[in-house]
């Protein structure tokens, strides 16, 4: 027992008066294996025990009075003075499971109207989950009881008249057999049972007819007659057992069909998810599915609606969870494909999902906010869904036609037909108006041969591009292509410990490089290990071009990551260590110590770009210019070599630089300025500012929104990197990278400053603390809409004066005319209280001539089901007339006859007319 260990149950019905007590503290401290429940029992009226065994009855109730929190026979008495009426049931629930603090996991003092669970936070807790006043208001799919807590009614709902835009979808398949199989297990065991009990009968039969042979009496004949019908009844359950049996496996092999209902929540969009009902009961409820899963806004807010019958899904004993997990993991699965066609069909994303959460009073981007409580927005949502209320005597639902005046009502839990506006539906003999749920259809993708092609050939791209990305790896087969690696390599073990990890060695930099334009040096004397230094870069060997091009590709494939040099002298001799990021290619300082002669020189712009910093460019640096720096170390000292290692961190568009000195070295900062590439860094700051934009893509036709994750600089346009919020998976991939501009692509409209998420305030702050203030995010107007107040004041007025027109009644005293040529002012002035009245009293007329027609229908029908059932009656009246001259026929004929019912009657001549044949 979950919410206590033990319970006493007090029951009464006509003239018996029976207590019952399940305790786990009985078990417990008498130390019992075996259940034992006391169940004693008294007379009503004299209240005296009820019993055969005095000794038994003065124990149980000594068990009672002992283990439960009444102690006397007086006390249990009372508890049958509760139940009010000639029957009735109590239970009490004692000994609560506690928390760790002492308190009982229920709360029942907090709301006296409700029983909550104790210290669960109503924030981030879905309602159902913490109130059990709202989960049993939910509990049933069509609620058909009064439900109290605590003395006060429960308002129960029907979830599929809760909902916006409300669709049903029919869904069949063949999936579902575990429980239909154990159903045609259990009937072939049952048809079994009865085929062997009726053999026995029979073979019984046919050895006392053998027996008695041509013995005439009337005592044998009866006898025999008797064992006959015995077998013949026998028979019959046998092929009646059999039916049911050949009736349950050929459903096996048809289809189980399901209806999903979807519905949009605007009353709490983060109340959603989907509810799975067993035989009308909850089961399961808020399971996110399909779209949902995904985490964006594609089908939030939307509420699914399932019953599922008992030979399709079995639920577990406790009635929380469905017994075959991997059939209710299809169900998921189905409903979720369900859900992405709800989702196409009321075309929520094609208007714009923010646009459409505004309309309903939903102004905050954080979606677990509640809904304007402004009166406006009240009757938006109020005119969508109208009220569905419960009768409280005829336990009929009636649905309320739309007041402005019942907005905001509270409605009483004693609600009866009489209080129902609607003269139609005010009386409890009215039948109940059935819910029209439109009809939906899962459409199934069927892609082009076009289409087909188009993405088979994407597929062989991206796995080209992983082949080549395999073969640019080089296999070391021998000690000689450790040689021929442009890297340090060593052949030291894996067991020996090294103080510090070795850095690979970067290739030689090109001349092409070389013969970049750089600043003069200071006018300082360059030191003596510097001198030497610009004397053995003459050393390196030149680089031919297709080498060249192939170190480019692979910088282009590289992350963007910036490189540091740097260079050491020895005194012995003059040699260079490059010491890089592993993993990168990064070029020697020789390239960087020019003479002041080719400060002057003016190279091609293709010379002057350093490969190793093409990457680099796209990141957002805090300094104004675009001055590169490599830092070069000198040291003297021959024993061992020694440089400054110098970091750089890119975050969040920042660029950080970190210095770490060593001792016994001066530092030489030599500057180079790339002025072709100055034009181009400016356009990729801007255009990574593009980051984080809402906007809309169209993949097949379709459009889908998404967020700009990524920006890259093309030869003739900027590339956006487009993340997805949901497409289906089997026909579009998550991102897709698009051309700024192009036709494919469109901005949404952001949400208002003041209603974005952090997670924007934050990325929006980064923007904000770039120097340059001319280069922050630009949203282009929306030039949809208005371009001044006035505009937005006659606009208004005009829409105001076509609904008027088109909702004008018959006799009102303001034709349209006037009312096309009326002003603002006068609009102001115009009587809408009027006009509405008259405007329902002509829809009242006009459904009241409807509803007139429909009367007289069902009068007809009436009339006409009234005369079927005379005749029905007549005909059986002459049946059974027929069947009881047919008996008396019989017993004339042959005297030891005996029939006593129909079917004995039936069997009898159909007997009679087989033999005869």
């Amino acid at each position: 027992m979950r919410i206590g260990k033990d319970f006493i149950l007090f029951t009464k019905k006509d003239n018996t008066m029976t207590c019952l007590l399940l305790s786990r503290t009985f078990h417990e401290e008498e130390g019992i294996d075996e259940v034992i429940v006391p169940l004693p029992t008294w007379n009503a009226r004299s209240r005296e025990p009820v019993t055969d065994n005095t000794e038994k009855f003065a124990i149980e109730t000594e068990l009672i009075y002992k283990y439960s929190p009444f102690k006397s026979e007086q006390e249990v008495m009372e508890q049958f003075n509760k139940i009010r009426g000639e029957k009735g049931t109590l239970v009490i629930i004692f000994n609560l499971k506690l928390m760790d603090n002492g308190e009982p996991e229920l709360d029942v003092t907090s709301d006296p109207r409700d029983i909550q669970m104790a210290e669960t936070p109503p924030e981030g807790t879905k309602p159902e989950r913490r109130s059990f006043r709202a989960y049993a208001a939910v509990l049933y799919i069509d609620p058909r009881m009064r439900i109290f807590i605590n003395g006060h009614k429960v308002q129960t709902k029907r979830l599929s008249c809760c909902l916006y835009k409300p669709r049903m979808y029919k869904y069949t398949s063949n999936r579902f057999k575990t429980r239909a199989e154990q159903e045609v297990k259990k009937a072939e065991h049952m048809a079994r049972i009865a085929e062997e009990k009726a053999r026995e009968a029979e073979s019984k039969a046919r050895a006392l007819e053998l027996r008695l042979g041509g013995d005439l009496a009337r005592e044998s004949r009866v006898t025999l007659r008797q064992v006959q019908n015995s077998a013949i009844t026998m028979r019959r359950e046998a092929d009646v057992k059999k039916r049911i049996k050949d009736a349950k496996q050929r459903a096996l092999k048809e289809p189980k069909e399901l209806n999903f209902i979807f519905g949009v929540n605007i009353e709490q969009r983060e109340l959603d998810g989907m509810f799975i009902y067993n035989c009308s009961r909850l089961i399961k409820m808020y399971e996110k599915v399909g779209p949902q899963l995904e985490g964006g806004m594609a089908c939030g807010g939307v509420v699914g609606v399932v019953d599922v019958p008992y030979l399709v899904l079995e639920p577990t004993h406790n009635k929380q969870d469905f017994a075959d997990a991997k059939e209710y993991r299809h169900l998921l699965k189905a409903m979720g494909e369900h859900l992405a066609q709800y989702w196409k069909d009321v075309a929520i994303a094609q208007r714009g999902i923010i646009k459409f959460w505004d309309e309903f009073g939903y102004l905050s981007a954080n979606w677990n906010q509640p809904p304007s409580s402004e009166l406006r927005y009240k009757r938006r949502r109020a005119m969508e869904i109208p009220t569905t209320i419960q009768c409280d005597v005829c336990l009929k639902w009636r649905t309320l036609p739309f007041q402005l005046s019942s907005v905001e009502k509270n409605y009483p839990d004693s609600w009866v037909c009489s209080m129902n506006p609607d003269p139609e539906q005010d009386r409890c003999e009215a039948a109940e108006q059935k819910q029209k749920v439109p009809l939906g259809t899962l459409k199934k993708d069927l892609k082009s041969q076009e289409e087909k092609q188009k993405q088979l050939t994407e597929k062989i791209r991206q796995q080209q591009e992983k082949l080549e990305a395999l073969q640019k790896t080089t296999p070391i087969r021998s000690q000689a292509d450790l040689k021929k690696l442009p890297l340090e390599v060593t052949t030291r073990p894996a067991g020996e410990s090294q103080t510090r990890p070795q850095r690979p060695r970067s290739p030689p930099l090109p001349d092409v490089i070389k013969n970049a334009p750089s600043r003069p040096p200071p006018p300082t004397p360059l030191p003596k290990s510097v001198s030497q230094l610009k004397k053995s870069s003459s050393a390196w060997p030149n680089i031919s071009t297709p080498k060249l091009a192939s170190m480019l590709s692979k910088e282009e494939a590289s992350t963007s990551r910036t490189h540091q040099h740097t260079v050491t002298a020895g005194k012995s001799n003059s040699t260079l260590k490059t010491l890089a990021k592993p993993g990168t290619a990064t070029k020697p300082a020789s390239a960087v110590l020019q003479n002041p002669k080719s400060s002057h020189e003016t190279p091609s712009p293709k010379a002057t770009k350093v490969p190793s910093l093409k990457k680099s460019a796209t990141v957002k640096c805090p300094q104004t210019s675009t001055t590169r720096k490599r830092t070069l170390n000198t040291t003297e000292d021959g024993s061992e070599e020694e440089g400054e290692h110098k970091k750089e961190k890119t975050k969040r568009g920042k660029f950080v630089a970190v210095k770490e000195e060593k001792k016994d070295s001066s530092e030489v900062v030599v500057e180079l300025t790339d002025s072709a590439g100055e034009e181009e860094l400016a356009e990729l700051k801007k255009a990574q500012k593009d980051k984080g934009l809402h906007v809309e893509v169209r993949v097949n036709k379709e459009w889908f929104t998404g967020r700009v994750t990524a920006v890259e600089m093309g030869k003739h346009a900027v590339r956006w990197k487009v993340k997805f919020d949901y497409v289906p998976t089997d026909t579009t991939p998550r991102d897709r990278w698009v051309e700024k501009g192009s036709e494919d692509v469109r901005l949404m409209k952001p949400p208002s400053p003041e209603y974005q998420a952090p997670d924007m305030q934050q990325e929006e702050e980064v923007v904000v603390a770039e120097p340059s203030t001319s280069d922050c995010v630009r949203i282009e107007p929306d030039t949809t809409g208005p371009s001044s107040s006035q505009e937005t004041v006659d606009l208004l007025v005009q829409i105001l004066r076509n609904c008027l027109r088109y909702f004008l009644p018959p006799n009102f005293p303001i034709s349209k005319k006037e009312l096309s040529s009326m002003s603002s002012e006068g609009l102001l002035a115009f009587p809408l209280k009027e006009y509405f009245k008259q405007y329902e009293v002509g829809l009242q007329n006009l459904c009241n001539s409807y509803q007139t027609r429909a009367d007289a229908r069902a009068k007809a029908c009436e009339e006409n089901l009234r005369n079927s059932e005379r005749k029905l009656k007549e005909t059986e009246e002459k049946l059974q007339k027929l069947r009881t001259n047919i008996v008396a026929l019989l017993q004339k004929v042959q005297e030891d006859i005996d029939i006593n019912t129909d079917d004995e009657l039936d069997a009898y001549i159909e007997d009679l007319i087989t033999k005869g044949d």
